[in-house]
């Protein structure tokens, strides 16, 4: 099969790879699927995302085969299979958000480390400066099942510590806690080291305390400051580790002192100083129910645990697409589709980029209308809308077709009756169009409230720098 011929697709067939259906049973229906006339696979996302994830799109590492659906030998195996029935395949490509709500994503763990200061902070769409004070330079993670004095005091936010690194539990999620507060910590397993004063392995700990000391804060802005961070505190974490396998002292002193911080239930004040630790992160972590008002993170619509990435930025696109790519470029991967580009900042410039990276990878010249592979986007058509032309793509996913296809079995002369017994189930008439207005009403007012209250807030910042705007209101701008 030619790879770096342009690749139709006359008919395809989707598969939905997940941790019950792999790589290897893909390959093992090739020759059924080859049979029934199909020319292509149209693969869900199949890069690393979360562990019990059946749908992909929660994705945590872009460059990785998600471990649940099969090896890169089997992935090879199944694609060797396509391309022995002359077969291609279609992949459904997630570039507008990442799922947040497991440590795999390494990118997302770093911000929650390291706050403003992490190598990855630009890559998210984070708001650091939003208009509550007590959120600036943190990240609001609505995850919490309670009010969060209650989960608290109830002991269950726990304080672990392995492998040189301190990190937080609530139930099954797992939060990095960043290396400056690590003294909230380590003074009280000092205190518990009191009668071992002469002993090297102390000195030791205060050397580490020391260095925390002067670790770069969070916060930090300059370049090689955060560089400088994110070293030295891999470099500290490393002497705590090691200076807990040469002396079994401060292990247990460790051990102890997180005793000691963790609480006991029924003891309010016992949880104090673990309530200090968690103010000094560079999150905030609060009740679910909080999300709606307050959240500073754009997401995918209201879905807290996918996050936004800048896709616009060049370290972001490139980081992002390296297996892609690859893939593209080794035959494995034919066409692409693109899900939810309404999401992306600059989808004409993505997809021009794309077409251009792909057309490299397969070391071919970019064509005039720069559609070297075949790709298509989820793009959701509304009314007489129609697809831009100046995007390089190849067509919708098909939603526009379907909705057609589905009123060739809709009794259109039905409607009059079905409308005419609708009202009479809700006791009056309603204007179609009104329900539609209303409703985007209350899910800006409900689900997106802050997002709304975002928006607002950048108006306020342009009309202050111009004299004929400046007097326009926060609230009036948020309300417009």
């Amino acid at each position: 099969m030619d790879k770096t011929r342009l690749r139709i697709p006359s008919s395809t067939y989707r598969l939905q790879f997940n941790r019950e259906f792999t790589f290897a049973q893909a390959r093992a229906i090739v020759p059924y699927l080859h049979a029934l006339g199909i020319g292509d696979c149209y693969a869900s996302p199949y890069f690393q995302a979360r562990a019990e994830s059946l749908h992909g799109y929660d994705i945590t590492d872009h460059n990785k085969l998600n471990d649940a659906i099969g090896s890169r030998a089997e992935y090879d195996a199944w694609v060797a299979e396509l391309h022995a029935h002359e077969m291609g395949q279609v992949l459904d490509f997630v570039p507008n958000h990442m799922g947040i709500s497991e440590p795999q994503n390494l990118w997302w763990t770093d911000v929650l480390e390291n706050g403003p200061s992490s190598l990855y902070a630009p890559y998210f769409d984070i708001d650091w400066q939003p208009l509550k004070s007590d959120l600036r330079d943190k990240v609001l993670i609505p995850i919490l099942g309670d009010q969060y004095g209650r989960v608290l005091e109830r002991g269950e936010l726990q304080v672990h510590f392995e492998n040189g690194r301190f990190f937080l539990c609530y139930f099954e999620h797992e939060f990095p806690l960043s290396p400056g507060t690590y003294p909230h910590v380590l003074q009280i397993a000092l205190e518990q080291l009191s009668e071992d004063k002469e002993e090297e392995f102390y000195a030791e700990l205060q050397s580490i305390l020391t260095a925390l000391e002067y670790l770069p804060r969070r916060t930090e802005k300059d370049p090689e400051r955060i560089s400088e961070r994110a070293r030295e505190k891999e470099i500290i974490k490393r002497r705590l580790e090691r200076r807990c396998e040469e002396a079994p002292e401060v292990q247990a002193a460790i051990e102890k002192a997180l005793t000691i911080i963790n609480g006991t239930p029924g003891d309010p004040r016992s949880f104090d100083s673990l309530d200090a630790l968690l103010g000094d992160q560079a999150y905030r972590l609060a009740f679910w129910r909080v999300a709606a008002e307050e959240i500073n993170y754009r997401r995918f619509f209201d879905v807290n645990d996918l996050a936004a990435i800048r896709m616009e930025l060049p370290e972001v696109f490139d980081a992002a697409h390296q297996l892609l790519l690859e893939l593209v470029g080794g035959g494995a991967v034919t066409g692409l589709r693109i899900d939810h580009p309404d999401g992306l900042y600059l989808p004409n410039e993505y997809f021009d980029k794309l077409q251009r990276r792909a057309a490299e990878a397969l070391r071919v010249e970019p064509p005039n209308d720069l559609r070297a592979i075949y790709l298509v986007v989820e793009k959701i058509l509304s009314g007489a809308e129609q697809l831009r032309s100046d995007w390089p793509v190849h067509g919708t996913t098909g939603y526009d077709f379907m909705n057609d296809a589905i009123g060739v079995l809709v009794d259109a002369g039905a409607e009059r009756a079905i409308t005419s017994a609708f009202e009479k189930f809700i006791g009056h008439a309603l204007h179609f169009g009104h329900l539609v207005y209303a409703k985007k009403r209350l899910v800006m007012r409900l689900s997106l409230a802050n997002d709304v209250n975002v928006l607002g807030a950048m108006f306020d910042r342009l009309s202050e720098e111009n004299r004929w705007y400046r007097d326009y209101t926060l609230d009036a701008l948020t309300l417009a």
